[in-house]
């Protein structure tokens, strides 16, 4: 049974999602607000979180930004009543997973939540059967999600590590966006888009010590993952 953290200050919705999601045989623990959301995920393990932006005592963002500190690899989703591009865009820079808007269908919930809990699973275990790549002057370590150097040692996420074994399968190759999204995100839709984009740019700067080494985008066609001899 998949733990999952849900922090929503609206008790009635709280309440009615809690016990749907718990007929699909999810382990809800359920905080009232930022704060309690934050201790309780300090002192117990879940799979998955789902934060609600708006709440008492401490925002999803912010605690979002704090749990990443605690477990950079711990999935989340945001729930919202707010249609803000701006919140969608601070929401993609932390690394969610996936963003709803407020009203939704629960069952919408329970699909996301198999999905982001599938791409999970499925990158664990195709990662624990390798062990590390050459890229460039870096290694890829697979096992550790981490990305090495002689002079630094980036620690990954798992969708970071996931897009970057990507690249590498596919090196020197234009591939579509959209297979790439679909391979990676499970969807290639505004959403994923985005967030791609995001760790596109993270991707970039993690390899930036090796000019060998270089993503190009190419409008309407696709993405290069590109390294050279020289």
């Amino acid at each position: 049974m998949k733990k999952v953290l849900l922090a929503e200050d609206d008790t009635d919705f709280a309440s009615v999602l809690k016990q749907y999601l718990e007929l699909y045989q999810y382990d809800i623990t359920w905080a009232e607000n930022g704060e309690d959301a934050l201790t309780l995920f300090q002192t117990e393990n879940f799979d998955i979180c789902v934060f609600d932006v708006m709440m008492p005592k401490m925002d999803g963002f912010t605690l979002a930004e704090k749990i990443i500190k605690i477990n950079p690899e711990i999935p989340f989703i945001f729930l919202t009543a707010r249609k803000l591009k701006e919140d969608k865009i601070i929401g993609l820079k932390l690394g969610a997973d996936d963003y709803i808007v407020k009203p939704f269908e629960a069952d919408e919930l329970v699909l996301r939540l198999n999905n982001i809990l599938k791409r999970s699973q499925q990158k664990q275990t195709h990662f624990s059967t390798i062990d590390e790549l050459q890229i460039g002057t870096y290694v890829f370590d697979t096992k550790r999600l981490c990305l090495k150097n002689n002079s630094m040692i980036q620690q990954l996420t798992e969708k970071e590590a996931a897009l970057i074994h990507f690249f590498y399968t596919h090196k020197n190759q234009m591939v579509k966006r959209e297979q790439i999204l679909k391979t990676v995100w499970g969807s290639d839709d505004f959403f994923s888009g985005r967030s791609m984009d995001v760790y596109i740019s993270k991707i970039r700067k993690y390899f930036k010590n090796d000019d060998r080494i270089s993503i190009n985008s190419v409008r309407n066609i696709g993405i290069e993952f590109k390294i050279t001899n020289n």
